[in-house]
């Protein structure tokens, strides 16, 4: 890496650091009962509980590129629901880290950082356990390399791709896990049940004709195919599958061909630090009447900018706003934390957090028991509703939101469960 990206990753670890911290009086702690993580990955120890901290809980977000603040207030709302706990999970006292799997290079998860960051979790004693991905082609480098670390839990709020969980690629879900025991788990639908819900959405809007792309990254090709198939299950065909390149300084021919198939409607499969933006930019300017419709790599209007305006986004769960209970709590606070309402991906951030503090506390401080506490685990009155976690990692609750932007905002449009005839494999 060359000197200049270097400093921009420093610049950019002090700004997130602060970021992360603001809105908890004094400065985060490096206590000397835990081992930090080294500061080439990841901010200092935040801890405000009494006493130091037994352990540290990790997470593992890319925190610089297009998707920045999205991933930053994510990471926010797991250290609210930390504090929220009293920053201990049953008699342990927890300290948090925010590791970045970015480099200021790629402008988003890297799959080199994403080993180095697996080995320094599974290497430090002080390590608990793990929140992340955001990406899912970065968890799957990181849970085969924790799967052998004890194996240590891993709760991502945010990874979608089914073959972490279920049979999907070839060897999968197998291959991450080499000692033959799970270690990984979500709080959210998989993307065999979000693609078809993102073509129950195209088809609402009366669309005949879409044109499907993808990222060519796991999680863009993976949800690009779910949509690709169940909007022919619907009846709407689907006059061309393409990949886009990241690299690409213009998009200008693949807008033209998009145009002369007769598409209604395109569906971007993957996300925008992908050169999302500059795709979009280029899709409207051939071709203004063109519909936009995107998964939930998309989901950070701020990221997305203007041209996205209009454009369908889906999420995978629950509107903000229809929280109730201790998320209608976690909204009003956490919104009035970060002066904004909260978007979408950041309960289930908190979620996460919860999840990884009742396993930590019923594991008595034992990686594999904190591990095995997961599967099977039971929330009751959890940021997101009562919910329970299966035996290979799942969520019982599967509902995926559909938001139109507008503006800096995604405003809620209908919440989806797709039939069981359209959810299906790649």
């Amino acid at each position: 890496m060359s000197r200049r990206f270097s400093l921009l990753a420093f610049v950019g670890a002090a700004v997130v650091a602060a970021a992360l911290t603001a809105g908890y009086s004094g400065s985060a702690r490096s206590a000397a009962s835990v081992t930090p993580l080294p500061s080439s990955s990841c901010g200092p120890v935040v801890y405000k509980g009494s006493g130091t901290p037994d352990f540290i809980i990790a997470s593992d977000l890319p925190l610089q590129g297009a998707g920045r603040a999205q991933t930053v207030q994510l990471s926010r709302a797991e250290i609210w629901a930390l504090a929220n706990a009293g920053w201990k999970a049953g008699s342990y006292k927890i300290g948090y880290q925010s590791c970045d799997d970015s480099t200021a290079q790629t402008g988003g998860w890297d799959a080199a950082k994403c080993a180095t960051n697996a080995h320094l979790y599974a290497s430090n004693k002080s390590v608990i356990g793990v929140l992340g991905t955001f990406n899912s082609g970065c968890a799957k480098i990181i849970v085969p390399v924790l799967n052998r670390a004890g194996p240590m839990a891993m709760v991502s709020p945010a990874n979608t791709n089914p073959g972490l969980t279920k049979k999907w690629d070839v060897g999968e879900p197998g291959k991450y896990y080499p000692t033959g025991v799970r270690n990984y788990a979500r709080v959210v639908a998989t993307d065999d049940i979000q693609g078809p819900a993102d073509a129950l959405w195209s088809q609402s809007l009366g669309y005949k004709k879409v044109y499907v792309l993808n990222d060519k990254q796991t999680y863009g090709f993976g949800v690009a195919t779910t949509y690709k198939n169940a909007a022919k299950k619907l009846g709407i065909k689907v006059v061309g599958f393409k990949g886009w390149d990241a690299k690409q300084s213009s998009y200008e021919s693949l807008a033209n061909l998009i145009k002369a198939s007769g598409a209604q409607a395109v569906f971007l499969g993957g996300i925008v630090c992908n050169n999302g933006a500059k795709l979009m930019q280029d899709l409207k300017s051939v071709d203004p009447g063109l519909k936009l419709q995107m998964p939930d790599g998309f989901s950070d209007p701020g990221a997305n900018g203007a041209v996205a305006n209009g454009a369908y986004i889906s999420v995978a769960g629950q509107p903000p706003k229809s929280l109730t209970g201790q998320g209608a709590t976690f909204v009003k606070s956490f919104g009035k934390q970060i002066g904004t309402e909260p978007n979408p991906y950041a309960q289930y951030g908190a979620q996460a957090m919860q999840v990884m503090l009742q396993a930590v506390a019923a594991g008595g401080g034992d990686r594999a028991k904190t591990t095995k506490a997961i599967f099977g685990i039971t929330i009751t009155n959890g940021i997101i509703g009562n919910f329970s976690i299966n035996s290979t990692g799942d969520i019982n609750l599967t509902p995926i939101t559909i938001y139109r932007q507008s503006g800096k905002k995604l405003i809620p449009q209908k919440t989806l469960i797709p039939a069981a005839n359209l959810v299906g494999g790649p």
